[in-house]
This record gives C-alpha cells, sequence and structure tokens, in this order.
C-alpha cells in the first residue's frame, strides 16, 4: 500500500523513490510483522486462553509427559501469524502485483482450514477435529484454486514448467498435470509443517528459514539481471514474494518469542497449514517446488518418518520408529525437548544452505 500511495509521488518529494526497493519493503515488513506480533501477541493469547480454559486438546497416543507439560497450554496462535503476515503485507507490497494475492489467497484459505479444525478440536475437547478426508479436500479445493490462479498467471511455457535444480534451461513441460502436481505441493508442504508442529519452537524456526530463503529465491527469480546471471527462471513480478516473504520471517521471529520453550501460545493448524501453503505457493510460482524439498527438508523427514511408520505397521505389524514422526520417537528415547528442537534447528538450517547452493551450481 505504501508503494502504491507513495512512489508515484517521488518526483514531487524525491525520498519516496526508496519505495521503489523491493529491498526495503522486504525489511519495512520484517520490522512491521514483527512489531505486530510483540504489540497484539500478548493480548490475543490472553484472550484465546480466556475462551480456551483448558487449552490445546492433547493426544492420548502421544508421548506421556505432554499430558503434564503441555497441558493448560492455548491454541491457534496461528492466528497472530496470520495477522502479522497481512498487516505486513499490505503495508510494504505492491498490491498491484497480482502474485501477492494469490500467494494470500493460499495462506489464508489453508489457515481458514486449520482454524475449522482448531476450533474443532476445542469445542468437542478432543484431538479429533475435521475429517480427515473433509480436510483433505478442503485443502485440495483450495490448492487448486491457488494453482489454477497461479498458472493464469504466469506466461508460457513458465506457467505448465517443472524446473530442475542443478539443470540450467531444463524446464519439463507437464500441461495441465501441472495442476494436480501444484496441489501435490502446496498441500503436501501444508501437511509437513502440520507434522512437525509437535514440540515447543520446533516447526516456527525452520518455517522462518525457509521463509528468508525463498525471499532471496524470488527476488533473484524476479529479477532479469540475476536470474540471467545464475541461470534461473525469470519470472516477471516474482521479486515481489520477497516482501512476503519478509513478512512471514518478522511474523515467525515474533510468533517465537511466545512459542519458545516453555511455549505460552501453540500455533495449531490454523498457522502450520498457512505458512507451509504459504511456502508452497512461493515455491511454484518461483518455479522452485523440487528447491522448497531440500530447503524444508526437516519438514520432509518427519512426513517420510509417518509414511514409513504407518506403511511399515500396516504390512508387517512392526514400527521402524517408536513413535512417529521423527521429532516423538527421540523423545521416546530419552531426549530432551530444547535438544531436539535445537538439533533440529540445526539440521535445517544446514538444508537450507544445500537448497540455496542449487542456485549457483547449474
Amino acid at each position: 500500500m505504501l508503494y502504491n500511495l507513495l512512489f508515484p509521488l517521488a518526483d514531487e518529494f524525491g525520498p519516496f523513490n526508496l519505495f521503489r526497493y523491493i529491498t526495503l519493503r522486504t525489511g519495512g515488513a520484517i520490522v512491521t510483522a514483527l512489531f505486530v506480533s510483540f504489540v497484539l501477541g500478548p493480548a490475543i493469547i490472553r484472550r484465546l486462553r480466556h475462551y480456551q480454559g483448558a487449552g490445546q486438546p492433547i493426544r492420548p497416543d502421544g508421548p506421556a509427559g505432554h499430558l503434564i507439560t503441555k497441558k493448560g497450554t492455548p491454541t491457534m496462535g496461528g492466528v497472530l501469524i496470520l495477522l502479522a503476515i497481512g498487516i505486513a503485507t499490505l503495508l510494504w507490497a505492491d498490491l498491484a502485483n497480482a502474485y501477492v494475492w494469490a500467494v494470500l489467497f493460499v495462506t489464508l484459505g489453508f489457515g481458514a482450514v486449520g482454524f475449522v479444525d482448531d476450533y474443532l478440536k476445542l469445542t468437542r475437547n478432543s484431538s479429533d477435529g475435521l475429517r480427515g478426508r473433509t480436510k483433505l479436500l478442503a485443502l485440495v479445493v483450495i490448492g487448486g484454486g491457488g494453482a489454477l490462479w497461479i498458472m493464469q498467471l504466469t506466461p508460457a511455457p513458465l506457467s505448465t514448467g517443472l524446473a530442475v535444480p542443478f539443470l540450467k534451461d531444463v524446464l519439463l513441460p507437464l500441461g495441465w498435470f501441472f495442476i494436480p502436481w501444484a496441489v501435490l505441493v502446496l498441500v503436501g508442504s501444508g501437511n509437513a509443517v502440520n507434522l512437525t508442529d509437535g514440540l515447543d519452537g520446533l516447526a516456527i524456526m525452520p518455517a522462518l528459514i525457509a521463509a528468508a530463503c525463498f525471499a532471496l529465491i524470488a527476488y533473484l527469480a524476479g529479477n532479469f539481471v540475476f536470474s540471467g546471471y545464475l541461470q534461473i527462471h525469470f519470472v516477471r513480478g516474482a521479486g515481489e514474494l520477497a516482501v512476503f516473504c519478509g513478512a512471514l520471517v518478522g511474523a515467525g521471529l515474533g510468533f517465537l518469542w511466545f512459542n519458545a520453550p516453555p511455549a505460552t501460545v501453540f500455533m495449531g493448524d490454523t498457522g502450520s497449514l498457512a505458512i507451509g501453503g504459504a511456502l508452497g505457493a512461493v515455491s511454484v510460482v518461483t518455479k522452485h517446488e523440487l528447491v522448497l524439498a531440500v530447503i524444508g527438508g526437516l519438514f520432509v523427514l518427519e512426513t517420510i518418518s509417518v509414511i514409513v511408520q504407518v506403511v511399515s505397521f500396516k504390512l508387517t505389524g512392526r514400527r521402524v520408529f517408536r513413535m512417529a514422526p521423527l521429532h516423538h520417537h527421540f523423545e521416546q528415547k530419552g531426549w530432551a525437548e530444547s535438544t531436539i528442537v535445537i538439533r533440529f534447528w540445526i539440521i535445517a538450517t544446514i538444508l537450507a544452505l544445500v537448497g540455496l547452493s542449487t542456485l549457483k551450481l547449474r
């Protein structure tokens, strides 16, 4: 909004010319989202605690210690994340850029599905929210709408192409199969972050690390000179998503302030689905879907651990891990929660660096 209001007046007042720079507005989005989180966070948490009473229902089949240590902690903290992202993005992004609205559509849509899921869990006082099929269908519908929107905004052949990391000028033509592929990326990313959100601070730090990486990727992919130098596909207008990713980084840092062990609030499905959907949407726009699997590799590992556990138990009656997702396996082995969280953060950082290396290794 500031860009749309002030930059046109740059000829009359020179300093307004600064708003043309995506880097400045990305920094502004980070600071704004962080400020919003700090200002609104305490009031939102008090309100959530007041209305939720006993807090988030704890799964009875989860680690036994959670029935004690996590009891009474309110959920739906994702509302704070979405507010911070929304305010910062609307304030600093170019609102004439349709990619911004498409990504916001996916983010808020996934967040709405998560909100309903969290609400049902609270009203039923149960760890069961939306039925699995209903939840998946809602995510697929929203993801499909977002994928179709992005495809229509992107010029051919990028609109239906799949870029391959480490290979320059390679674009696999998917045709209309691009829609189910993009939906798989969006829904898979949302659920992967959701599965990782099981310990205080565990999901939000890798998420904001991934968001910071995609802020850089979006900026480079949307810049004709830099994309040409790095030999990545140029996506006109994608650079504006760096501002959105900056808002996600700021919101993530602000939420981590309250979610750091011992957490005073959980993000719930409201936050985890929204964050995963946001990362997936940015990766689809920038043509870096496969790179997301590397940068967000921690989320992929957590998801794979669940798949392996379920398949192994159904086929052989045996469990590969003591408990899934993977972080619960290490809890059962006796690792302290803080040890698991910090070591997983380190893994997420390493994977993010590996993912960023794909920008140059061509």
